[in-house]
């Protein structure tokens, strides 16, 4: 990817085909699909990429499957769409971005015959929607293998459990992979540029956003002769900015996760958890050395300021523990993530939790502007290729093939399941730390351990113990368009994820880094790392957790 400073300049000097406003995985993805269709195009994100929902997701590759039990239940053919087409992409998916994927078997714990016979049939009504893209068949675990693959599972009652197979992947390494590709391709991309504003021609329709530079504070214009908004939780901005009468379309659900230390769990396996005492799904995932807990669906009025709660994180604690022979305490959270999904209102439906996660691409007859709302993760390709179609009709030319289907996202082409080894023996790295960087950057961990083995001081870790090293920092800040330290912790490396603790200890370093890199002042350098800690330990508060 260019720099921000070259990214800003040929965006302000071009006008393009398409502006695509959202950098998260839905902007992303249709951001790529036109770029690859030959359409000109920018994408625009009012903070970094991949820094709201895209980033706070259950990190699940998958078709759904409290959905699917929403659909036979309640005769709801949209529900039964959403899992069939997730299903469909969910190998896409997987194929196009290896390093960054994986599966995962699932299990879920039957304490009564009832529940192995009503999970397994709809466990095979999975597999059979699946068909050819399945994983692997649905089974039943019988109790001895369930408690030899989950020692700290609760034997008292449990006859067994119901197995079946789901991806899983980083959510926001996925994000960037995305936007890499769309650069790579061609693309203009640019973060922490907001639109304001837009401008109309005579015929009343969108030609122009104006654009603030969230460091300068500049505006300046970006023109098009297309727009979409792929804005998430913010979409509904968006249109009202486009057309000021237009109603509101979304409702927005708060999912939250907590993060816990692997050894409270002792298994490679995921759990589902089927029914709270409230009727909710919940997911205890092994994910990037951790133990993701979630998610809830709470409605709120602001995607803003989203945060974990302490009541929040007991309630996970609570359903999780229900499950275990050592129930886990709330010191024991390393980390959690709140988000807000974005589900286009249907009425009749009170609740948010049964709100279909299904798209629907909006046309603005007024203005012209093409929205992207609703949908899921796991489908952001089909909802991009959907979004596009869109764009080409309106445009007035002819709809052109997609290539998104079977396109090898940044880092794919080259990776191989033993690139890490391959890695480690190259430049002398441990491991550990060869797949900790083959995991986040694939075939690109080469020019990263490249940087390191040039500077000795960049092969250090960021942390003690811990295998991210500096060397990551300088590559993010060069090529990935990281302008700050939550860039870098939360969502270019994930120590943030891994935890808040390390994130803090890592903070100074990072500070560093991008004052020696970016030619920062001391006074910014402070700020910046300042303005860091405050938010973690802010974050770490509001769980319910001591600061550091």
């Amino acid at each position: 990817m260019k720099t921000r400073a070259a990214a800003l300049q040929n965006i302000e000097s071009n006008s393009f085909d398409l502006c695509v406003i959202g950098g998260g995985a839905t902007g992303s993805g249709c951001a790529l699909d036109a770029q690859l269709r030959g359409l000109k195009t920018v994408l625009l994100e009012a903070r970094d990429f991949a820094s709201a929902t895209s980033s706070a997701s259950t990190k699940m590759v998958h078709g759904g499957v409290r959905y699917l039990e929403q659909a036979v239940r309640g005769f709801d053919l949209a529900q039964w769409g959403v899992v069939r087409r997730a299903l469909a992409e969910r190998i896409l998916m997987l194929r196009n971005a290896p390093f960054l994927t994986g599966t995962m078997e699932f299990l879920t714990p039957c304490f009564h015959r009832w529940d192995a016979a009503y999970l397994g049939i709809g466990l095979k009504l999975y597999d059979w929607i699946a068909g050819k893209a399945g994983l692997a068949p649905s089974r039943f675990v019988p109790q001895a293998e369930a408690l030899r693959r989950m020692p700290n599972l609760n034997p008292k009652g449990l006859l067994g459990a119901m197995a079946y197979t789901d991806g899983q992947f980083d959510d926001a390494r996925y994000n960037m992979a995305l936007v890499e590709t769309f650069a790579d391709a061609g693309g203009e991309a640019l973060n922490y540029a907001r639109v304001t504003a837009f401008e109309k021609g005579p015929d009343r329709k969108l030609r122009a956003a104006e654009v603030e530079d969230a460091f300068s504070h500049r505006r300046f214009m970006v023109r098009a002769r297309a727009f979409v908004n792929a804005a998430g939780p913010w979409a509904d901005s968006v249109r009202e900015m486009a057309t000021p009468s237009t109603p509101r379309r979304l409702r927005l659900s708060k999912g939250v996760h907590i993060v816990l230390p692997l050894d409270v769990w002792s298994s490679r396996d995921a759990m589902l958890i089927p029914k709270t005492e409230d009727g909710r799904v919940l997911f205890a995932i092994p994910c990037q050395g951790r133990l993701l807990v979630g998610t809830t669906d709470k409605e709120v009025s602001s995607p803003d300021e989203l945060a974990l709660t302490t009541d929040e994180a007991e309630y996970l604690l609570h359903h999780l523990s229900r499950y275990l022979a050592r129930p886990v305490a709330r010191t024991q959270i390393v980390s959690g993530s709140a988000g807000a999904r974005a589900l286009v209102s249907a009425r009749g439906t009170k609740r948010t939790s049964k709100l279909v996660r299904d798209h629907e691409v909006e046309l603005d007859r007024a203005s012209g502007l093409i929205s992207i709302l609703g949908g899921k993760w796991t489908t952001y390709r089909a909802m991009a290729e959907d979004t596009v179609n869109a764009v080409q009709k309106y445009l007035g030319g002819p709809v052109s093939a997609c290539a998104t289907r079977d396109y090898l996202l940044a880092g794919s082409r080259g990776y191989t399941p033993d690139y890490s080894h391959k890695l480690a023996h190259e430049f002398g790295l441990s491991a550990e730390i060869a797949q900790h960087l083959a995991g986040k950057f694939g075939a690109r961990a080469t020019d990263v351990a490249a940087l390191a083995k040039h500077d000795p001081d960049l092969a250090r870790p960021l942390v003690e113990e811990l295998p991210p090293l500096r060397a990551e920092v300088i590559y993010a800040i060069r090529h990935e368009m990281a302008v700050g330290i939550e860039d870098i912790l939360a969502r270019r490396i994930g120590l943030e994820f891994y935890s808040w603790k390390d994130a803090v200890t890592a903070a100074p370093v990072v500070a560093d880094l991008l004052a020696r890199h970016c030619h920062w002042p001391e006074s910014t350098r402070h700020e910046a790392l300042v303005h860091y800690l405050r938010r973690v330990h802010d974050l770490m508060e509001r769980a319910g957790l001591a600061r550091p």
